[in-house]
């Protein structure tokens, strides 16, 4: 049986990882993030966008910035970089697509 919700959680992730890989080196605020996985998932939110984050956050593949205004700003950081680029195993979790060339 084919889990969806594991299969977007998944997909949103390496989404994040992509546009904070295009982002760099200054990273990017959650509203430019999240208007990259609209583009795929039409009714995603900040909510399920910030969890996202968390586990990229807690993964060590990036670097959030939580602003006291109530913003967020996240930044790839050297292991997300090597994920992106794949120079490194990718753990489960992200649904990186396979390496074919």
């Amino acid at each position: 049986m084919i889990d969806h919700d594991k299969i977007r959680r998944e997909t949103i992730r390496w989404q994040i990882l992509l546009t904070l890989h295009n982002a760099s080196p200054t990273g990017a605020y959650e509203e430019l993030v999240l208007s990259v996985i609209v583009a795929t998932y039409t009714d995603a939110t900040a909510l399920e966008l910030r969890k996202a984050l968390d586990y990229l956050f807690d993964r060590n593949l990036v670097t959030l910035t939580k602003e006291p205004g109530g913003r967020w700003f996240a930044d790839l950081n050297r292991y997300g970089t090597d994920v992106v680029e794949y120079t490194v195993d990718c753990d489960p979790g992200i649904a990186r697509p396979k390496k074919y060339w």
